[in-house]
């Protein structure tokens, strides 16, 4: 298969089942976020951490690929002639939630409580997480709004969702781990 097709030479990409849309539709700027995203997880996995965390990370990067290749769908096509859902692939599922949820609560049990909003930084890994943290939410915003134009299988929100808070929490736990500072968030008092 060659790399390059010059299809999308004229501003346009095609979604699973062959739709052309432009490469500014809300669908693709979606899957296209999941994408970035990926890249940000992948790049976090290949830091010095715990290897537990690295196989979570793999774990997740193989969700979104899922997440991805679900929102590259156009819905019309989504079922072939005979029925049969067109992509064949494992979907996103309560339990795919929950192993964040598991992981979130695992971290927690050994930090401290969050007492403050807590500023980005601190160290490069953990500068890492906060950065595909705030690009997970923007993926949910877009993913979101997509959803309203055209429903998704709501498990693709509550698994990004649940993700920028896995993220947080991996900040905060790498922060722990790595010995660096967390710097807490206290606003200036306004002048009376």
């Amino acid at each position: 298969m060659k790399i390059y097709t010059k299809t999308g030479d004229d501003g346009t990409t095609g979604l699973y089942g062959g739709t052309r849309v432009p490469k500014y539709h809300l669908r693709i700027e979606s899957y296209g976020t999941v994408d970035e995203l990926n890249s940000w997880v992948g790049l976090i996995k290949d830091q010095d951490i715990a290897d537990s965390s690295k196989e979570t990370l793999l774990l997740i990067q193989d969700k979104l690929f899922t997440i991805g290749a679900l929102l590259a769908i156009d819905p019309k096509k989504e079922k072939l002639k005979n029925g049969k859902d067109r992509l064949q692939i494992a979907k996103i599922t309560t339990a795919d939630i929950e192993v964040l949820e598991q992981e979130i609560d695992q971290m927690e049990t050994v930090l401290p409580p969050m007492t403050h909003f807590v500023l980005p930084g601190g160290h490069t890994t953990v500068s890492y997480c906060h950065i595909a943290r705030t690009i997970c939410r923007r993926a949910e915003r877009l993913v979101t709004e997509l959803h309203a134009m055209e429903p998704l299988d709501p498990s693709l929100l509550s698994y990004l969702n649940r993700l920028s808070d896995f993220l947080f929490v991996l900040a905060r736990k790498l922060t722990y781990d790595l010995g660096a500072e967390e710097i807490k968030w206290i606003p200036e008092k306004k002048d009376q």
